[in-house]
């Protein structure tokens, strides 16, 4: 298994990574125009206001596009999947062989151990 190197924690994202570490998924939420988005930032990228709020994710997803890198042991897949809440967010996919994932399957938020930092979310399948 390949190491996962340690996100950088900023201040907006902190609360972000501290859920991680929990088991908890956040996005962001606005609550002008009432959408979600990621990746965590405290102004909206939909209206522009800055009245955005945590929201804890269910974590459920598909996926929509994917690729992966390297072969035998040292494969990983990259992928974009989109949250029932609405967001895309760039993640990997674990635990299912590498040639078994298709654009639009069904997937959940599991975490992973960081080299040193916290948790990072990936998708594995639902």
């Amino acid at each position: 298994m390949r190491a996962i190197p340690a996100p950088r924690v900023l201040p907006e994202t902190r609360a972000y990574w501290q859920a991680a570490d929990e088991g908890r998924l956040l996005v962001k939420r606005c609550t002008a125009c009432g959408r979600h988005h990621h990746y965590p930032r405290d102004v909206c990228p939909f209206c522009w206001s800055d009245a955005t709020e945590w929201t804890e994710a269910r974590g459920q997803a598909t996926v929509y596009s994917f690729s992966t890198m390297g072969e035998g042991e040292a494969a990983y897949t990259l992928a974009y999947v989109t949250l029932d809440e609405g967001p895309t967010m760039l993640t990997n996919l674990v635990d299912a062989d590498p040639a078994s994932w298709r654009i639009g399957q069904r997937v959940r938020v599991v975490f992973r151990a960081s080299a040193g930092g916290p948790a990072v979310p990936m998708f594995a399948p639902a």
